[in-house]
């Protein structure tokens, strides 16, 4: 375990943040904002480690024409603080289009307008975060048997720094998942690397693309290879009949508001696993119904016109596939005769969807602090604070990995503004301590002394 008494002891902060993406973007502008309305004695330092080497979010699926599923006001800031100059409208107005974006009566932006607005936002922050950093190890700090402070390690190439953290804020973001046993490869495919592993195909003419999965992401990628190789076809494989409608209705969307998860926090354990069934339609395995009737009209057009190069295998699942050098061979099993149609491919794409990831992989010794529940899922307090035993006084918080207990907003964007806050506000309140800017630690702990 690090000890705290070396003269060359690394930079104190009240908060290291793992990951900037959205959630850690998010996180660092309002605590500009607290900064800058509390002035300097009682400003909060912190600083971000991200391992990629520029802000990106899900860059893979920035297909031109897919819009957001959520509405512009839950940007970073505007749930928090309507009057933010970090709101995705004052975005637009520095870019001269708030009037156009008005006139377009539309509350879905383009995804790829918003991720230039998160791109917007993490530059005016960027002072905050070191990019190409990853994060390598998480190391308690221990003082009369009593963890203060953690040391966060990260490396960029050769060079390696250390810095001292009072509170650690993991925004580490989800992973691509695929089946069990079935690996990504140049011709194997998760939706989320689609627009570069298709540039890689420009000089090729595929003939058939298959793409496996039920939801939002797989729907956009039929559509997208459809539209971009006329001259190969497009196989849909799924269990179901066909593509199910996102319920966006107003009263299924209150499962998303700031309110609910307080109702989901304290409910138990029977019935947030009922919220979860009731209203997995919001989110999970579901389809924009225009893109629904979009694709639905081009089959039947196609099937009038003779020329079906859109496939829709439905109450399906693929077996048997083997890649070959050119080619991805596979058999579609029907789950009503289980007889199989064989069914080969230029490129197989999963649209498996995503899994958290493993925030707590990265605390090392500290993860032994963690408290987990009888299911073996870590325990996290109202404020997205880690349980821990009373000898670690270091706040950990999770922005991620809390659905079982904070429920289906834990990875969206829909609450992300209102959590940030919620989790400034615990660690205020929990320390309450004055920062000083950035110090080493053997000065602070001259100061305790």
């Amino acid at each position: 375990m690090s000890q705290d008494h070396s003269d060359d002891a690394p930079l104190v902060h009240d908060l290291i943040g793992i990951g900037f993406g959205p959630s850690n973007v998010a996180m660092a502008i309002a605590l500009t904002e607290h900064n800058a309305a509390v002035g300097r004695q009682e400003a909060v330092t912190a600083h971000f480690f991200e391992q990629q080497p520029r802000f990106g979010w899900h860059r893979g699926m920035l297909i031109d024409d897919a819009t957001m599923q959520v509405s512009f006001l839950k940007d970073l800031v505007t749930l928090r603080n309507p009057a933010s100059g970090f709101s995705f409208l004052c975005y637009l107005q520095s870019k001269g289009r708030l009037i156009d974006f008005v006139n377009h009566k539309n509350l879905f932006p383009l995804r790829v307008e918003f991720h230039d607005y998160f791109e917007w936002a993490a530059a005016k922050v960027d002072d905050m975060v070191s990019y190409g950093h990853e994060v390598v190890s998480v190391r308690p700090v221990v003082r009369d048997g009593v963890v203060e402070y953690v040391d966060v390690t990260a490396r960029s190439g050769s060079e390696t720094v250390v810095h001292r953290a009072r509170n650690l804020v993991i925004g580490t973001g989800l992973r691509p998942q695929m089946p069990e046993g079935v690996e990504r490869t140049e011709r194997i495919w998760h939706t989320s690397e689609l627009l570069t592993r298709v540039e890689d195909l420009k000089d090729a003419e595929p003939s058939r693309f298959i793409v496996v999965g039920a939801g939002q992401s797989a729907a956009e990628n039929v559509a997208f290879l459809h539209r971009r190789f006329p001259g190969a076809q497009v196989c849909a494989v799924f269990a179901r009949y066909g593509y199910s409608p996102a319920d966006d209705s107003k009263f299924a969307n209150r499962i998303f508001d700031p309110a609910a998860v307080d109702a989901y926090f304290a409910a138990p354990e029977e019935v947030k696993r009922k919220l979860i069934e009731y209203h997995a339609n919001t989110n999970y395995s579901v389809v924009d119904v225009d893109l629904i009737d979009d694709l639905y009209r081009q089959e039947y057009q196609q099937k009038v016109l003779g020329t079906e190069r859109l496939r829709f295998l439905k109450v399906s699942r693929l077996t048997d596939v083997v890649e070959t050098p050119d080619r991805v061979l596979a058999a579609v099993e029907s789950l009503v005769t289980g007889e199989k149609e064989p069914l080969d491919a230029d490129v197989l794409v999963y649209a498996t969807g995503y899994r958290s990831a493993d925030g707590l992989g990265l605390l090392g010794e500290v993860e032994a602090y963690c408290h987990r529940d009888d299911l073996g899922r870590v325990r996290v307090r109202r404020d997205y604070r880690i349980e821990t035993d009373p000898g670690l006084r270091c706040g950990l918080y999770l922005q991620g990995g809390t659905e079982h207990t904070h429920g289906i907003t834990s990875s969206l964007l829909s609450n992300t503004a209102v959590r940030v806050g919620e989790i400034l506000r615990s660690i205020l309140d929990r320390s309450r301590v004055p920062a000083r800017g950035p110090r080493r630690a053997a000065d602070e702990i001259g100061s305790a002394a």
